[in-house]
């Protein structure tokens, strides 16, 4: 069976890792062939393909980014797209079923093309660990190692210095690498998108941890909403998918906690840093038996299924569900790390 693989949306640290082992478990258990196609919808309908021998992919799992490359294009957005040029597309590059790499955008499409009848199976990825129907994505670790890491130098210079840092991690509609990196580094207020706070709550917790003696820390996830607004902050407009462009929100709410405070305060905003670098063990392992699973459902004509992480088992989950909730941070999760805020 010759199979296709791609990788779209945002890029993420794993991906490499379910290439691999999606290609090699197919190769050596399964009799299968894989073709990569580069850069998502586009690499696939544009007839942008490479093969994916067995030396190619070999020792990639380490690596940060993908070898594919990706895209945020639509598969029913592009001028060739849609079921009908899917189908026409796989069946010019010879392959008799996908595996679609990618988050909520990505997994959309595969469910309306698997539902048409397209044998397609999917690989969830989304750094910020919001799909409901997975313990955890790849990814996700490697950017609250990062984001904690970030925190921890942080806190030396604000220490240094006797001032209030602010960081501002990846979530658009989840705060969970905000929750993860900032209970990790001990941060004296976290603010989420699920959770409205004033920033006059914010420059109390402040004031709590300078009084006593502290360099205070506030992480901040780009999606947050202050109380009494309407929308997250967006001053870059829109991006070439339509999205709102989200990013410098510490920025924003440096000047405000210092007006308030009296306390000098600095912001640092960790961006596209958290997407990058080598994966961590977790990450890698985790990707690693998602992309065996994929091969191992390809090969059972298990259509219109991803995979999923449920406590330490790989499980099979219908797509349709993968984009049916959000999963945001629950009440008493928050709850728990405010305890420590101040």
């Amino acid at each position: 069976m010759r199979v296709g693989i791609m990788t779209s949306g945002g890029d993420c640290p794993g991906l490499n890792a379910v290439i691999r082992a999606a290609v090699l478990n197919g190769i050596k258990s399964h009799d299968q062939e894989y073709v990569g196609f580069h850069d998502g919808w586009r690499g696939l309908l544009e007839d942008d393909s490479i093969e994916l021998e067995r030396h190619l992919v070999r020792g990639i799992s380490k690596q940060g980014g993908t070898i594919l490359g990706t895209s945020r294009v639509n598969a029913f957005d592009h001028p060739d797209g849609g079921v009908d040029g899917v189908r026409r597309a796989l069946e010019r590059a010879g392959c008799e079923a996908l595996v679609a790499i990618g988050g909520e955008g990505t997994l959309a499409g595969a469910t309306r093309l698997a539902d048409a009848g397209l044998p397609i199976v999917g690989v969830p990825k989304t750094i910020d660990n919001d799909l409901g129907v997975t313990d955890y994505t790849f990814g996700f670790d490697t950017a609250v190692q990062i984001g904690t890491e970030a925190i921890d130098r942080l806190r030396t210079t604000g220490e240094s210095h006797h001032r209030c840092m602010v960081a501002e991690v990846m979530g658009r509609h989840a705060g969970w690498i905000a929750l993860h990196a900032g209970m990790a580094g001990g941060a004296h207020a976290i603010l989420i998108p699920e959770q409205r706070v004033s920033t006059e709550q914010v420059a109390e917790w402040v004031r709590e941890a300078f009084d006593r003696g502290r360099a205070p820390l506030v992480v901040v996830a780009e999606g947050f909403v202050a109380e009494g607004e309407d929308n997250a902050h967006t001053p870059l407009g829109l991006g070439r998918d339509g999205r709102p462009r989200l990013g410098g929100i510490a920025e924003r709410l440096a000047p405000v906690i210092e007006e308030l405070t009296g306390i000098e305060t600095r912001a640092t905003t960790l961006g596209h840093i958290q997407r990058g670098g080598t994966p961590t063990a977790f990450d890698r392992v985790l990707a690693t038996r998602f992309g065996m699973g994929a091969a191992d459902m390809v090969a059972e004509g298990d259509w219109g299924r991803m995979v999923s992480l449920r406590g330490t088992d790989i499980v099979r989950v219908p797509l349709a569900e993968a984009i049916s909730s959000l999963k945001t941070v629950p009440q008493e999760r928050y709850d728990q790390a405010a305890i420590l805020f101040g």
